[in-house]
């Protein structure tokens, strides 16, 4: 077994390959990740392969089984992946999300926090906490969704009004 490598800080270049380092910092035109984990990654081409980066910034990005803290990007495809936060303009995520934000997205095979888009399609099972969409296609199941947020929202508005009327009116002085 070949031993990770470690190196602190990777200078600009076109094109960056890692199989099985570790590196502090990327910054590159195209980086192209294979078994290998970096904190900082800035490019306008990411590929990831069963490879982990803390904060991800890029143009584009094809990740398969990544692990990702943040993620900014035009273009996402991350497929059985685990990203703590997405925003996008397109976003097409499988796997386990915490946040999702996009224009444009496509969930599929996946189970989310939270997915706010202008346009969100789901396929296959997916599962959301929190939707917020102008426009959703596909099956979904979600605990809350805008409605419900919404109603939510005045219920307990309603309810703390109620709690500072009673306080008052118990507790007031006179």
């Amino acid at each position: 077994m070949v031993a990770p490598e470690f190196n602190s800080e990777s200078e600009e270049s076109e094109v960056t390959n890692l199989s099985q380092a570790q590196v502090q910092s990327i910054s590159a035109q195209r980086v192209n990740m294979e078994q290998a984990a970096a904190e900082t990654i800035n490019a306008e081409n990411v590929e990831m392969d069963r490879s982990a980066v803390a904060d991800l910034n890029a143009n584009h990005v094809n990740a398969r089984q990544a692990v990702i803290g943040e993620l900014k990007a035009s273009d996402v495809v991350a497929d059985q992946s685990l990203i703590g936060y997405v925003q996008a303009e397109r976003a097409g995520v499988s796997g386990f999300t915490g946040a999702v934000i996009a224009q444009s997205a496509d969930v599929r095979s996946s189970a989310s926090v939270a997915v706010i888009a202008n346009e969100v399609r789901f396929e296959e099972s997916a599962r959301t906490v929190l939707l917020i969409s102008n426009k959703v296609e596909g099956n979904v199941t979600t605990l809350v969704d805008t409605r419900t947020a919404l109603i939510g929202g005045l219920v307990a508005g309603l309810f703390a009004s109620i709690a500072i009327l009673l306080g008052r009116a118990l507790f007031g002085r006179k």
